[in-house]
């Protein structure tokens, strides 16, 4: 669904100024980077990118965390990892890999609020 990319640095990834245009021409939802982190309070960080869907960065895709827990589980043997998603706003994600289970945690911003409405009564 998405690609990863893995960059060498944590400042690779900080710094990164991708073409939105031709990331917009690979055949994909989105495009994942990340990078083991600098910071000893993060595991790795990441940013993700989906022109295609409208969406040049996304500041903290819990989707993207979805791919990144069980990778950096196979990379390092550890189930329990801390994110940091690199993007202007920037995020933690707390993430927790459990057989063929993500858990995710961190603090959220509530953007839209709706109820679903049964007009057929």
């Amino acid at each position: 669904m998405d690609v990863l990319a893995l960059l060498e640095s944590d400042e690779a990834v900080r710094t990164l100024h991708p073409d939105i245009n031709l990331l917009a021409q690979i055949d994909t939802r989105g495009v994942i980077v990340t990078a083991p982190s600098d910071d000893e309070g993060y595991d790795f960080v990441s940013r993700f990118f989906a022109p295609r869907y409208g969406i040049a960065e996304d500041p903290v895709p819990s989707s993207a965390h979805w791919c990144l827990g069980p990778f950096w589980h196979r990379q390092w043997g550890k189930a329990t990892l801390v994110g940091y998603q690199a993007s202007a706003r920037g995020g933690v994600v707390h993430v927790h890999t459990t057989g063929d289970r993500v858990l995710l945690g961190g603090h959220a911003v509530t953007v839209m609020r709706g109820a679903l409405v049964d007009f057929g009564r």
